[in-house]
């Protein structure tokens, strides 16, 4: 969501709140949310966005068939939780190449209040960058390739391969609660 415009004409752009509880024991952190996701107010909301494909495969479940509330359940009934490395921005469009004035989340903050934390993963490159600030927290930090649609030179499925190994590590295969 912008809430004002900056001298150089970006928007300045605010993220979402992370998707967390108290039996989160992966985070996955991507970089900022895209003009779908901030339009929609939700995490990977870009329909060619492959993270929700990515956990239904993984998973076993039709995601395209759930709503956005039932996605955050599925996703924390795994241990699975959801945010980016930056707070607010500037920026003309979705690509993580035209971030600027990037204010950072409070990594260090959220996951010291997460009591199952074991590991992070950083959703692409532009999250990476911060895997300095995450390695201080001595957990596992693993970098994802993108699951974006500017990220096209991946395919699908050697993505899915890359986040299945990680997901099998730190979350559930199946909903627990």
């Amino acid at each position: 969501m912008a809430d004002a415009r900056t001298p150089t004409g970006s928007p300045r752009l605010l993220g979402l709140a992370p998707v967390v509880d108290a039996d989160t024991r992966l985070l996955v952190l991507g970089s900022f949310p895209g003009a779908a996701s901030l339009r929609a107010q939700q995490y990977y909301a870009h329909p060619r966005n492959q993270f929700w494909p990515i956990l239904g495969a993984v998973w076993g479940v039709d995601i395209a068939g759930l709503d956005y509330p039932q996605r955050l359940a599925l996703a924390r009934s795994h241990g699975l939780g959801i945010w980016d490395v930056h707070a607010a921005c500037q920026r003309e469009g979705s690509l993580d190449s035209a971030i600027e004035a990037a204010e950072p989340n409070d990594l260090i903050g959220l996951a010291r209040r997460l009591p199952r934390l074991e590991a992070l993963a950083h959703n692409g490159g532009e999250s990476a960058r911060s895997m300095r600030v995450t390695r201080t927290l001595g957990l596992p930090v693993h970098r994802l390739p993108s699951t974006s649609p500017a990220h096209a030179s991946w395919s699908f499925d050697r993505k899915l391969v890359a986040w299945a190994e990680v997901l099998a590590r730190h979350v559930a295969p199946y909903d627990v609660r």
